[in-house]
């Protein structure tokens, strides 16, 4: 599959700040779904939506209801998706990777403290 200016741009993006992860990854056991990019491991999701000015597919009301429906199945799935436009890849992207990042790592060491004071 061709990618767009806005996948390109993300892929080169996310490749500089040496992130690990997969592109047109398949989230869901029963469809066909893709993300544009994916950190399997974190479960966070990147989609970019091309075409918001030029009623492309995912303005048009179909296209916009079965991007709900992925959108949503993925949140029942565990997944955090964050989705930006073409124009907004830059250093946000990586400002809200991180703060998802380290909102798991306090829960983690948050939860592991827990259990070393109730069993110390």
């Amino acid at each position: 599959m061709k990618k767009s200016v806005g996948e390109m741009e993300m892929e080169f993006l996310l490749k500089s700040e040496e992130y690990e992860f997969e592109t047109e990854y398949k989230f869901h056991p029963d469809r066909k779904w893709r993300f544009d990019f994916a950190f399997p491991k974190d479960k966070i999701a990147i989609e970019v939506e091309g075409g918001l000015f030029t009623q492309g597919r995912h303005t048009r009301g179909r296209g916009y209801i079965q991007d709900m429906q992925k959108y949503n199945a993925a949140t029942i799935l565990g997944w955090r998706v964050l989705r930006y436009g073409t124009g907004q890849i830059n250093d946000q992207v990586v400002k809200d990777i991180f703060a998802i990042q380290m909102r798991d790592h306090r829960k983690k060491y948050s939860e592991a403290n827990k259990k070393v004071r109730t069993n110390g």
